[in-house]
């Protein structure tokens, strides 16, 4: 079993997973903050496990047992949505700059502090993992 087995650091992983996801799809909404038409988007993570539960690759099965039967391989995918923003422009686009420089600001924050939550459990880890007087 490796560190990346944990349940905590899978989930900090899934964490930075769906932040690298959001910055993409904000990366095009600014792309095409001059297209007619076009509508921005952005990802809806769940927000309580009824939320997760039904939208199937955020949950995994764990086998416990060697006799257990496998769970099914799932992928996750990040499902996006239409996410206007304050204004729509005559053209019919919906995408406002700043409003999309705030997301990115706001998902930039919270990559940096699941890498600084991951690197405290890593070193948490490597410390409990030392032989004791060391």
């Amino acid at each position: 079993m490796g560190f990346s087995d944990l349940p905590l650091l899978s989930q900090i992983k899934g964490r930075l997973t769906w932040l690298d996801e959001r910055q993409r799809v904000i990366a095009q909404n600014v792309a095409n903050s001059d297209t007619p038409g076009y509508v921005g988007r952005d990802l809806k993570a769940p927000t309580n496990f009824a939320d997760a539960l039904a939208r199937g690759g955020a949950l995994q099965m764990t086998r416990t047992n060697p006799n257990h039967i496998a769970p099914p391989a799932t992928q996750t995918r990040f499902q996006t949505s239409e996410a206007r923003d304050s204004e729509t422009t005559l053209d019919g686009n919906t995408v406002v700059v700043e409003e999309q420089m705030l997301k990115m600001a706001e998902s930039r924050m919270a990559y940096e502090a699941a890498i600084g939550f991951y690197q405290k459990s890593m070193n948490m880890l490597r410390a409990a993992a030392r032989p004791p007087g060391r």
